[in-house]
């Protein structure tokens, strides 16, 4: 059959009041094809885009590391449900790197080469983040890295969504000395990397403030015999334990300080820990930690609007008795940072997300503001929690402006 020749035209004026009528994000899923907006190969198709969820959901940083997949869940189906990222609906693949770092390699791998993902929300210690950096510059991936960590790195393929070393152990130490005018620290952690650095640090800044260092001890992770190191606390008479414990092991550190006889609550010694947040405190017991001091960014009780909203829909997605900590809540700002990224970018291509990232800023975090900086952390504020018997905490101290992160202190390395 032979065309009309005035057809076409009433065809395309046809198309364009239909797409007129659309809303944004349809109109720019219909127009925006994958092979526009994505040239590199990944899981992306006109309709959907894949993420990657790597995280321990066995093993003893279980404990953890569950808030952190439970954040990154409601944020990918918050996305989903106001349109997705750059009209595609996000799909997530999930592994369990299962607190063994090797593990967490292999897994980090087989979700970049085998199944494309665009990038990985991920990983809680800094061993587990160490074991899949050299995976992700390898292989060219973007990984949203959510727990505050000792500092001293820097990667093009890494977005560290938690705060480093000079955001979380200087500000606290100097909250110890100023505010409870503490002399002498005993420092304590699990034996890898983010505790021994975190106490390097910490050492030379109150050695730096003529305060003195009178024990440091560290042990295995998954360790629950603290009986001899809380004697030799006992001993040493400190001011402060700061603590680098993580996981599981905290449950039987402050079961078996109660024990003792070292009630947190009369502050002799005064506990300052860097890695316990609600979430442990769910495992350890509120009874357990009354009084304890945490160095923090974010707490659950932080009383702004949005973080209402989101313990509000955090709740509502996983009940009324989940609480939300620390990296939970900076696990939930990566898939938004992500999103932000993609659509400034217009494009799924790893190289050019990159090249947006810097400068990316969201005002509806929970925690209140942040801004990702040019050297991939973010911009935060200092805050001191104390713990109450209910397993929450009163924000006893929060800085007055945002900190700039220096993943690099000069003086600390």
């Amino acid at each position: 059959m032979q065309n009309h020749p005035h057809q076409p035209n009433k065809l395309r004026r046809l198309m364009l009041k239909t797409m007129m009528a659309l809303p944004a994000t349809m109109l720019f899923s219909n127009v925006a094809t994958a092979s526009e907006v994505n040239s590199t190969g990944l899981a992306v198709t006109d309709d959907t885009v894949t993420v990657g969820i790597l995280h321990s959901a066995t093993g003893t940083m279980a404990i953890s590391e569950t808030g952190s997949i439970q954040a990154e869940k409601l944020a990918i189906e918050q996305i989903n449900a106001s349109g997705g990222v750059l009209g595609r609906q996000i799909k997530y693949i999930q592994e369990d790197g299962a607190s063994d770092w090797p593990t967490f390699a292999e897994k980090a791998k087989k979700l970049l080469v085998q199944d494309k993902v665009d990038a990985i929300m991920g990983c809680w210690t800094s061993a587990s983040r160490k074991a899949v950096l050299p995976v992700m510059e390898q292989y060219n991936g973007m990984l949203f890295y959510p727990t505050f960590y000792e500092g001293l790195e820097q990667s093009p393929n890494v977005i560290y969504t938690g705060q480093e070393a000079t955001q979380q152990i200087l500000k606290g130490i100097d909250w110890a000395k100023e505010t409870k005018g503490a002399k002498k620290f005993f420092l304590l952690g699990s034996d890898y990397i983010w505790p021994r650095t975190s106490n390097k640090i910490a050492r030379k800044h109150i050695e730096k403030l003529g305060l003195k260092v009178v024990g440091e001890e560290y042990y295995p992770l998954g360790h629950t015999q603290f009986n001899s190191v809380i004697n030799k606390i006992k001993l040493k008479k400190p001011d402060v334990i700061f603590t680098t414990v993580v996981g599981g092991s905290n449950v039987a550190f402050y079961k078996q300080l109660k024990a003792a006889g070292i009630d947190l609550t009369k502050e002799k010694p005064l506990v300052l820990t860097l890695s316990v947040t609600e979430d442990e405190i769910l495992g350890i017991g509120g009874e357990n930690v009354e009084g304890l001091y945490a160095s923090m960014k974010y707490f659950q009780s932080l009383p702004n609007d949005n973080n209402k909203a989101f313990v509000k829909a955090f709740k509502k997605r996983w009940g009324d008795d989940i609480v939300i900590g620390d990296v939970t809540q900076a696990a939930y700002l990566g898939p938004w940072l992500w999103k932000a990224a993609v659509e400034k970018a217009g494009s799924f291509d790893i190289d050019k997300i990159r090249k947006t990232l810097p400068g990316i800023e969201l005002t509806t975090a929970p925690e209140g503001y942040v801004k990702v900086h040019p050297n991939h952390h973010l911009w935060s504020k200092s805050r001191i929690g104390h713990a109450k018997k209910d397993g929450q905490f009163d924000v006893v101290y929060e800085s007055k402006e945002l900190i700039e992160p220096n993943p690099f202190p000069k003086g600390y390395q």
